[in-house]
């Protein structure tokens, strides 16, 4: 028995595969039904799994009469643009190892505005969610911040952004998966931060911060350096959560360009978290086919719920 989805039968491996498999709006509704309902089709009103398509491409449920599109309720509610626009942009999307700007969603689908383009994107990074199974093994913990630089202040004295990150070690020199979160205010958060996203029983290992050290008893095994006493510095002692923080500096600029405002930092968490824990994977395909399965079960996102106005001091500069 083959265990989780399969290359060529699931998803498309290949973009030549792609574009056979998605020439037709009915092949990209067909698909998304598949991936919403697995079993079959459920009315979201009665439950009813007895239903008929009608000539407009809806389900009529033949219990309560509701009619229903696949895309309802979705990432792509009430879209107007054709699903091929949509799947090509996710492929696109995912095939990019290190992700794409808006502007370059913009150029390769030849959307008119780039604010369409910008809107696409933060749809998808809501759909980019890191899932609920937790970290374990031994896993780092510690605090970076993110931004401009601002002399002579130092981390949280400076203007930058707390980021806190959770990494597995696998070994001493490889990384396993990763979580990343924003930190709202204080180093205290990072002891919530572990209790959502590592394991009861985990090796956690931390820095000598005091705050830090009740992690002991709240069911993790922990040890610590303390930065003051240590002959060796932080990215010595801790390499897994310094390797991952440069990482996502790196990112930042590079794909983004500076281009990720502070109000949103969330979700290009979540997009690096989504790549990263995803890095060895053989097909770049299984990730078009993991963003559309998100997609399709994530709730509408109005342009309203995107877009705020800010000034330019809201951007990591």
């Amino acid at each position: 028995m083959t265990d989780g989805p399969r290359a060529g039968v699931d998803y498309p491996d290949t973009f030549g595969r792609f574009q056979s498999w998605f020439s037709s709006e009915a092949a990209c509704r067909d698909y998304l039904t598949a991936l919403r309902w697995p079993d079959g089709f459920t009315c979201p009103r009665c439950g009813s799994t007895s239903a008929w398509h009608t000539g407009a491409g809806l389900f009529m449920c033949a219990s309560c009469k509701k009619q229903t599109s696949v895309t309802a309720g979705t990432l792509f509610d009430k879209t107007r643009t054709p699903l091929s626009t949509w799947f090509a942009a996710a492929w696109f999307i995912t095939s990019q190892k290190n992700g794409v700007s808006a502007l370059g969603l913009q150029r390769v689908l030849g959307l008119k505005s780039y604010e369409t383009a910008w809107v696409w994107m933060h749809k998808f990074r809501r759909a980019m969610v890191p899932g609920d199974q937790l970290l374990s093994g031994t896993v780092e913990l510690d605090e970076t911040f993110v931004g401009g630089v601002t002399a002579m202040r130092p981390g949280r004295g400076s203007d930058k952004v707390g980021v806190m990150v959770a990494a597995e070690m696998v070994s001493p020199h490889k990384l396993g998966r990763v979580r990343l979160e924003p930190t709202p205010a204080g180093r205290l958060q990072l002891i919530d931060f572990a209790q959502r996203v590592i394991a009861p029983g985990s090796h956690v290992k931390t820095d000598g911060a005091r705050e830090l050290r009740r992690l002991s008893g709240l069911g993790y095994e922990h040890s610590y350096y303390t930065e003051l006493g240590s002959r060796e510095p932080a990215h010595v002692n801790l390499p897994g959560v310094h390797r991952v923080a440069s990482l996502l500096k790196r990112w930042l600029s590079g794909t983004l360009h500076y281009g990720s405002s502070v109000e949103h930092l969330e979700f290009y968490l979540d997009e690096f978290t989504f790549r990263f824990n995803r890095r060895s994977s053989k097909s770049r395909g299984l990730l078009f086919y993991r963003l559309l399965s998100n997609a399709i079960t994530a709730q509408p996102q109005p342009i309203g719920t995107l877009v705020a106005p800010r000034s330019d001091n809201d951007y990591l500069t």
